[in-house]
């Protein structure tokens, strides 16, 4: 099993070699966000998971995967100040996370805009919130630079039904990047769209991300997205019931992305370490995502 504790296997070495520094992003800004034995249950004997503690370092791309139940979303939720915890404790830059804050951008599967408003308004009402004083001209201007970061300036004056699903998560990934959040949290913000869109709206974040040098945490269920995009996978199994009793969900395992941070999706089946690392991630979703 790997951890983030342990040596990758001898196959998953030269992507280690080939990127040592850009991975070792962790180690480096430890403890920008801790979770702290984190637990959820509607039914108290029956928990949907209990004790999930990581951290996640101040720069650092972070995915999770899991079957759905596992209780993915709900931690989002949690980290994002939207639900509440049974159990345990979250904390972001050294303050424990209690509600909603602009410190934290969310983007969800769907885009939730706001439908009267054009994607110019959709931006400048985040950017409003968040800096209150700002003159007309200050927020036209940032509004636009994140809509040309998201190559959506010949749309910016349209509404969201003139727009395509990607579109529309462009303009989500915009917003939230638009406030200049200290972490951005995604649920599955391409599991909608087309191969194609995804794969397009993926480069686009991923050189964003690499722009801002952005904190994120996101939730999916594309092995190659997590892979691609993600500098650790937590693997989350579900909550069963066994011999022993029922257990609940949890993080079964931390794995450290070997490959070179500057993979690209083309590429990326190419890179030695690939298959052994997604074989690794696809195995445990088949047999070990639930406790036994």
């Amino acid at each position: 099993m790997w951890s983030e504790n342990a040596v990758a296997p001898a196959s998953i070495q030269p992507g280690v070699a080939a990127d040592a520094t850009a991975n070792a992003t962790a180690s480096s800004n430890p403890r920008f966000l801790q979770i702290e034995r984190l637990g959820k249950a509607y039914v108290p004997a029956r928990p949907v998971f209990a004790d999930v503690s990581f951290e996640i370092a101040r720069g650092e791309f972070v995915c999770i995967i899991g079957h759905s139940g596992c209780g993915k979303t709900t931690i989002l939720n949690v980290l994002a100040g939207l639900d509440s915890a049974t159990a345990g404790h979250v904390f972001m830059d050294g303050r424990e996370v209690d509600g909603p804050g602009l410190e934290r951008g969310v983007v969800f599967q769907s885009h939730a805009l706001m439908p009267w408003l054009t994607v110019r308004q959709n931006i400048a009402f985040a950017v409003k919130s968040r800096w209150p004083p700002w003159t007309a001209a200050q927020v036209k201007a940032h509004v636009e630079k994140f809509v040309a970061m998201v190559g959506l300036l010949p749309a910016i004056d349209k509404k969201p039904s003139q727009l395509s699903g990607g579109m529309k998560q462009r303009v989500g990934i915009a917003r939230a990047f638009s406030i200049q959040p200290k972490m951005l949290l995604l649920d599955e913000p391409f599991g909608a769209l087309d191969a194609l869109t995804r794969g397009t709206i993926q480069d686009e974040l991923m050189g964003i991300v690499r722009e801002t040098q952005q904190t994120v945490f996101m939730i999916t269920h594309d092995v190659d997205e997590a892979i691609l995009l993600a500098d650790r996978i937590l693997l989350m199994r579900n909550g069963s019931d066994t011999p022993a009793g029922y257990v609940p969900g949890g993080i079964a395992e931390v794995v450290a992305n070997p490959l070179p941070r500057s993979r690209t999706r083309s590429g990326l089946h190419h890179l030695d370490g690939y298959y052994a690392l997604r074989n690794h991630i696809v195995d445990f979703l088949v047999t070990r995502a639930h406790a036994h």
